[in-house]
């Protein structure tokens, strides 16, 4: 019986992704929560796993897949959509609108929620394990 690796961890490993991609804009948005104009980013977690369930190996299994870098992408990016913040704070007078307290929240929570799925990962990988090697 052959077992689909990608189907078993395609879920998680597409969260990994988009919980990472999260990290850097909340990075990002920290680190210019003094530049004057800059526009607070987030990526809406739901459409980013949607796009990349749509773009997954599994969705299209018909579809060819590369085996070197320099071959032409014939998938869709998975790059989550990079929107600009609604404002939870008026705006200081530069134009910036980066509340640092609440990008400090977000990116606390981004990171256990990104932490949970390497686990979720990891425990997929040690049931396969495990049935492999018949619980030894």
């Amino acid at each position: 019986m052959a077992i689909n690796l990608d189907k078993m961890v395609n879920l998680h490993h597409s969260a990994v992704k988009v919980r990472e991609q999260n990290m850097e804009v909340i990075a990002g948005n920290l680190a210019n929560a003094n530049t004057p104009g800059y526009k607070a980013r987030g990526i809406d977690f739901k459409a980013a796993m949607n796009q990349a369930m749509q773009h997954s190996p599994t969705s299209n299994p018909n579809q060819m897949a590369s085996t070197h870098d320099k071959h032409f992408n014939l998938r869709a990016s998975t790059a989550a959509e990079t929107l600009y913040r609604v404002p939870g704070q008026p705006d200081t007078g530069d134009g910036n609108n980066v509340d640092a307290q609440t990008e400090r929240n977000q990116f606390l929570d981004n990171g256990m929620r990104y932490q949970a799925s390497l686990q979720f990962l990891g425990g997929k990988f040690k049931g396969m394990k495990k049935a492999l090697t018949g619980g030894q």
